[in-house]
């Protein structure tokens, strides 16, 4: 019997009626026979609710309690995605993480999974179940419950597909696809009907919401197409797979943007051996991601040193690189919350010539100065303003002509 693991975000189960509207939509996979599993996000925004309920408590929350407390979510909305579904004739069981043999490293809020062990799920299934699995979570060798980050519930539906060596992956949102853009900031955006492993990773991690960046490096690995549609209606949506014409791979696929960017800059750095690994291994060792980079020109043995960070990370790395700045006795240490991202994907780019001088040229003509840059061979990223990410994202999607076929 085939199997078909499907995931469904939060604003999908924000209710009772869409909770009962999943139930129906997971039934009726099953009805047409395939052995279904569902993972699903917590309801609505009762992740954001919870955090800030914490947060009333203290404004350092023990980030081990944090994970406990914020993996509830998840667990709230399978049993009542359950029930909905017994409610309606058909067999059921609920998951947690540990319970459907999800283990992950011990590094709370971020967590990675480390290994599946499918046997329950497998034993549920021959049972007649339809399986609910609460996304977002797992436990560590020593059961310690741990979640896997935003959008982790990607990441679980994407793994467990493969463990379970899955003949689907659908990934169900309040969107009809992957855009060319955001359409909320561009009308005219349109649906992309099938992209690249390469370029959704790169879409996914500078800021497209719709997919989890790890949850397509997982499927990219063991080759498994996801399907991303809206859970609200029967559009085709989008399809995440290798193997993409080159005629489609020939241009500039999509743009993405991201506010949660944070720039560090150390001024008056010393010039010599060893320096940068004084800085970044610190802030490694205290899991903190670092993006962009940028050092000048050293000017009578010191340079500036300006790196980003998630702005939920800035304190915290803040925290790290201060004492560090002045034991290294670099001038002042500085920061900007006040930045985006908009990045332009596609895989044309890494042998067509004339990607960069046209977004720089856009963003000129649209008034948008550029703080910093980062590229990768299918991407170009500009760090500038937040107030100007929006028009910056226009002004993209215009000049590389995205909302044409």
């Amino acid at each position: 019997m085939p199997l078909i693991v499907q995931k469904y975000g939060g604003t999908s189960v924000a209710d009772a009626e869409k909770i009962k509207h999943v139930a129906r939509r997971a039934i009726a996979a099953k009805d047409k026979g395939s052995d279904v599993v569902v993972v699903i996000s917590a309801m609505g925004d009762s992740t954001d609710d919870l955090i800030a309920l914490a947060h009333q408590i203290t404004d350092h929350p023990d980030e081990r309690e944090m994970d406990i407390l914020l993996s509830t979510g998840e667990i709230v909305s399978s049993t009542l995605l359950s029930m909905a579904i017994k409610s309606l004739g058909q067999k059921a069981i609920s998951l947690t993480g540990a319970q459907a043999g999800i283990q992950t490293d011990r590094v709370y809020s971020q967590a990675r999974i480390r290994s599946i062990s499918p046997q329950r799920v497998q034993s549920e299934l021959k049972a007649g179940n339809i399986v609910v699995v609460a996304g977002f979570q797992g436990v560590t060798e020593d059961m310690e419950v741990t979640t896997l980050g935003r959008g982790g519930s990607d990441t679980t539906a994407v793994a467990l597909a493969v463990s379970l060596k899955a003949d689907a992956c659908e990934i169900y949102t309040d969107v009809e696809g992957v855009f060319t853009a955001d359409p909320r900031i561009v009308p005219e955006a349109r649906r992309i009907p099938e992209i690249d492993y390469e370029e959704m990773v790169e879409l996914a991690t500078y800021g497209a919401k719709v997919m989890h960046p790890r949850a397509v490096e997982i499927a990219q690995i063991h080759n498994l197409p996801i399907l991303v549609a809206c859970s609200f209606n029967d559009k085709p949506g989008t399809v995440i797979r290798g193997g993409i014409p080159m005629e489609v791979r020939n241009k500039a696929r999509g743009i993405a943007h991201d506010l949660n960017v944070a720039k560090v800059t150390i001024r008056g750095v010393p010039d010599k051996p060893g320096i940068a690994a004084t800085i970044f291994e610190p802030l490694a060792a205290a899991n903190i991601s670092v993006d962009t980079i940028v050092q000048n020109s050293s000017v009578d043995g010191l340079a500036d040193l300006t790196f980003t960070v998630t702005r939920n990370d800035l304190n915290k790395a803040m925290k790290v690189v201060e004492p560090i700045a002045k034991s290294i006795g670099a001038t002042s240490c500085i920061s900007d919350a006040k930045l985006g991202k908009v990045s332009i994907v596609g895989t044309g780019m890494q042998n067509t010539p004339g990607y960069a001088a046209r977004m720089f040229r856009a963003l000129y003509e649209a008034g948008i100065n550029i703080e910093l840059i980062t590229t990768s061979e299918i991407r170009i990223t500009c760090i500038v303003n937040e107030t100007k990410v929006a028009d910056a994202v226009r002004s993209l999607h215009k000049a590389f002509q995205l909302d044409q076929e």
